[in-house]
Order: structure tokens, then C-alpha cells, then sequence
């Protein structure tokens, strides 16, 4: 007989003291290690969702609207970043989706709307319908998880990814490089502009050294797109995603737009290669990394908010566009007549430029003719350049008529918004200070001098700028670069009059002492 033990006989009676005993261990276990917040902790919050739009006939790599909830004592700031070409008024976010965030994360965070701030990281990949919902859904993820953090600030450095747009020309005017439209020739060119190579960084530990979030402030178009032409976050999707990956578990890299309203991706219009933001991603992203490898977290710091709405003057274009007319009807008046069409210039350019001496035939007839005392083949020549010649100054005054025509769209477009608006715009400046971390935002496309101006001016030295915040308002160029007449984009593309910036100027400076 097989003396098997009954299976009820080998598990022991319930015991209910027991039982309660060993929950309470696993409580306390629990309980230890576990961050617990002390009085004067800032806690943190990251999270992300993916917005990426897939109705479009191809997703290269995903959009995500991220949020990162701070908290001291009272105070309470979001920071959000989304994967999109604007706040509003341009791409497919709605000119109702701050206002409407804000309003619901009021109504179920009580955080107030006006410490909520949102950059679009200027990319131009197509964001999903429902990108408004996904971004409380965001925000709400990352204020559910708050833990207390240490604070780290500092900065790195990027300057291969990116150049200035705008060309400096001989004649003292100034263009920019664009898709939309053919460059100067070179010979026209005498200098470009600057940019800003500083990668602000703001760093974000839990307790147990993991790394929550780090917040990373750069100026660049992200515009450069991918090979396939599908739907992207750009290079600061992939620069985002490089630093994640390399950081611990779960953390969340949010990329805040600075200054780059003149600041494209290097090589923009280059012909001979793909055009491939992961490459320029890449290395931005490295050298966040690198950067963050030499910041140090500490327990120090305070958490300040404000949000200040500011009176800006806008434009009255109607002499700049009487300008740009004028200089059409003069460069429509230069155009010369030739004898020569596509056709027949291209074989005769092709001659001319590599044969100088003798393009229309062989050296010997030419010195046949000449010791026959003939000079027809010279005469050809002679006819020849000249047609080419003129050719060549009509295809530069079209290029400059199509600049132009460009330009006088985007002028007349403010002009009669302008008109019918007022005399002022109201925008709206947001500031905060985390620890040493200081950044002022405006809800327009900053160019680049006027960030590099703000932060040398600043009496702290991690103060950062960034453009693209909390709406949009188009361009907004220096006083200087709105001398331009409508040569550029940035100064085409513009509500602002030029006193906008001593304005703006003036009241950063006012913002960031107060951070202090």
C-alpha cells in the first residue's frame, strides 16, 4: 500500500494572525524602499504618449507629446513638449488646443492654466486627431507619478548639426535659404549670420541615482526630414530617442525649441545626398549625452513659475510692400531679349566654360581663319557670349522675381491681418526656475541673435531661451533683420513691428532677476 501523504495534509490550516503578520512585512518592505518626500523635496513627474499620425501614406518614426510635472510645496509647473510644427495657427494643432489642456487639466489637476507651458519642437511631421487628448492624458500620467528629485543644470555643446539661413549679400541686403525659392549666386554672397551651439540642460534624478527626465533646450529647425519622405519627428526625435536609450529605464528626454527661427539644418539644400535627420539627430543627441555625463544632481533649489502677458506692436507693411512692387516692375523692365532658349543655352554654356579659347571648333580653324586674315568664327563668339550673357542675368532676375513674389504673399498676408486686428498683439511670456535652471519662452519663431542677446545679458549664467511656446505668432526677427525689406522669410513672415524686441528684451531680463 503506497502511504501517500493527503494532499489536504501537506499545507498548513489557515492561520488569520498569521496572514496579517505576513502582509504587514511586505507593507513595511514595501514602505522602505519606496521614496519618501520630505519637507522642501521637489517631486517630479515624466511621461509620454505617442501622437504620431497613421492615416498618412507612410510613418518613418513616431510623434510624442511628453509632459514633465514639477512640484514644490504649492507650486505646480508643466512642461510639455510635442512632436509638431506649431501651438496653433499652422500644422494640425488647432488654435483652441492650449486653451482647451489647460482648462481640463485644471478642472481635474487643479494646476493653474497659466503654469502650464507647451513647445512645439518645430518638426513637421503631422500629429494625430486626437493630440489634445493625448496630451492631458500625458500630463496626467506624469503628475499621478511624482517622486521626490535631485536637480542637475548645465549645458553642452552642438555646432555641426546646424548653420544660419540668412546670407549677408554685397549689395547690403540679406536673403535666406529656402526650398521655396533659388539662392543668390555666389558671387552676391559676403557672409552669413550666427548660431548657438549651447545645449541647455536641465537634469532630473530620483533619489536612487535613475534618471527621470532630462529637459534639453536647442536652436534649430528640426526640418530636415528622411530618406523615405515619411511622416517624422526629425532630428530632435532622434536625438530624443538616442538619449533615452542610453539613460535609465523609463527616461524621458523632452526637447524644448530655442532661438532657431534662422537656424537650418546643415547643408539644407543639399542635391547630392538623402536628406537624413537621424544623422544630425545622432549627434545632437551624443552630445546631450556627454553633457549629462558631467552634471551633478544635488538636493538644492526651488521651483518658481511666472507667466506675464506682454503688448507687442505690430507691423504696418504697406511701405515695405510698395517697395517690393517697385523693385518687381524694375527687374520685369531689366529683362533683355536673346535669341537663345533652354534648349540652345545649355550645349553653348557647356562649350563655352570648358573650350574658352576655341569653343565653336578645333584650334585649327580658328588659326587657319586668322592667318587667312577671317575672323568669323571669332565673330560667332562674340555673338554667342553675348546671348548667354543675357540669358544667364534674366534666369538671376526670375530667380530674384519668384524670392520676391514669395516674400510680397507673406507680407500682404500680416498686412491685412495687421490691418483689421489693432495696433498691438498680445503675447504671452512664461518663465520658470528649477534649481540653477532658468528659461524665458515667447509663442514665435525667436531667431537666433535675440536668444544669444538675452542669455548674455542674464545675470545668471544656465539661462535659456526658447521660441515655439505656448502659441504661435510667426516669425519674430531682430529690429535690425526687419530693415530687410522683404528679402527674407524671417522678415516677411512677420506680425511683429520692430520695437518688438527692445520690448520683449526688456521685459525677459525683468522676468529672469525675479527668478532668482
Amino acid at each position: 500500500m503506497n502511504r501517500l501523504t493527503s494532499p489536504t495534509r501537506s499545507f498548513h490550516s489557515y492561520n488569520p494572525v498569521r496572514l496579517a503578520g505576513a502582509m504587514l512585512l511586505v507593507t513595511l518592505i514595501c514602505l522602505m524602499s519606496a521614496p519618501v518626500a520630505t519637507a522642501g523635496d521637489i517631486l517630479a513627474g515624466a511621461a509620454k504618449v505617442d501622437i504620431t499620425n497613421r492615416d498618412v501614406p507612410l510613418v518613418n518614426d513616431p510623434l510624442y507629446v511628453k509632459a514633465l510635472v514639477i512640484k514644490e510645496g504649492d507650486t505646480t509647473a508643466v512642461l510639455v513638449t510635442v512632436d509638431a510644427v506649431a501651438i496653433g495657427e499652422i500644422g494640425s494643432i488647432t488654435n483652441e488646443y492650449l486653451g482647451n489642456v489647460r482648462d481640463q487639466i485644471e478642472k481635474d489637476l487643479q494646476i493653474k492654466p497659466k503654469n502650464i507651458m507647451v513647445n512645439a519642437s518645430h518638426c513637421h511631421g503631422i500629429v494625430c486627431k486626437d493630440v489634445e487628448q493625448r496630451t492631458v492624458q500625458a500630463i496626467k500620467a506624469a503628475a499621478k507619478n511624482l517622486v521626490p528629485v535631485n536637480i542637475g543644470v548645465g549645458t553642452g555643446h552642438e555646432d555641426r548639426v546646424m548653420e544660419n539661413r540668412r546670407l549677408f549679400l554685397k549689395n547690403g541686403k540679406e536673403a535666406d535659404v529656402r526650398h521655396a525659392y533659388s539662392l543668390p549666386p555666389d558671387e552676391e554672397v559676403a557672409g552669413i549670420g550666427p548660431i548657438d551651439p549651447e545645449i541647455g540642460i536641465l537634469k532630473l534624478d530620483k533619489k536612487n541615482g535613475e534618471t527621470l527626465a532630462v529637459v534639453y533646450n536647442f536652436a534649430c529647425h528640426p526640418i530636415q526630414g528622411v530618406p523615405n519622405k515619411g511622416n517624422t519627428a526629425d532630428m530632435s526625435g532622434f536625438a530624443s530617442q538616442v538619449i533615452e536609450d542610453n539613460l535609465s529605464d523609463g527616461a524621458i528626454a523632452l526637447f524644448v525649441q530655442g532661438c532657431g527661427g534662422d537656424i537650418n539644418p546643415a547643408q539644407y539644400k543639399d542635391v547630392d545626398n538623402p536628406r537624413d535627420a537621424e544623422t544630425l539627430g545622432n549627434l545632437l543627441g551624443l552630445s546631450t549625452l556627454k553633457a549629462l555625463k558631467k552634471i551633478k544632481c544635488t538636493d538644492a533649489g526651488s521651483l518658481k513659475v511666472m507667466n506675464e502677458t506682454l503688448a507687442v506692436p505690430r507691423s504696418n507693411n504697406e511701405t515695405r510692400i510698395a517697395a517690393l512692387e517697385k523693385e518687381q516692375e524694375q527687374l520685369v523692365k531689366a529683362l533683355q531679349g536673346t535669341s537663345l532658349n533652354l534648349k540652345t543655352f545649355l550645349p553653348l554654356i557647356v562649350k563655352y566654360k570648358l573650350y574658352e579659347k576655341y569653343p565653336s571648333y578645333y584650334s585649327h580653324r580658328y588659326l587657319l581663319d586668322e592667318k587667312l586674315g577671317r575672323d568669323d568664327l571669332k565673330k560667332l563668339d562674340e555673338e554667342n557670349r553675348a546671348n548667354m550673357e543675357r540669358y544667364i542675368n534674366n534666369v538671376y532676375k526670375m530667380e530674384q522675381m519668384t524670392r520676391n513674389n514669395a516674400n510680397l504673399r507673406l507680407l500682404n498676408k500680416h498686412q491685412t491681418r495687421n490691418q483689421a486686428a489693432g495696433k498691438t498683439l498680445d503675447v504671452e511670456v512664461f518663465g520658470i526656475k528649477v534649481g540653477d535652471f532658468r528659461m524665458i519662452t515667447f509663442p514665435a519663431e525667436l531667431t537666433v541673435n535675440i536668444g544669444l542677446n538675452i542669455k548674455k545679458k542674464s545675470p545668471f549664467e544656465n539661462t535659456f531661451v526658447a521660441g515655439y511656446t505656448n502659441g504661435y505668432n510667426y516669425y519674430a526677427p531682430t529690429a535690425e533683420q526687419l530693415k530687410n525689406v522683404g528679402g527674407a522669410q524671417e522678415d516677411s513672415d512677420c506680425m511683429l513691428a520692430p520695437e518688438w524686441q527692445a520690448i520683449f528684451e526688456t521685459k525677459a531680463q525683468e522676468m529672469i532677476k525675479t527668478l532668482k
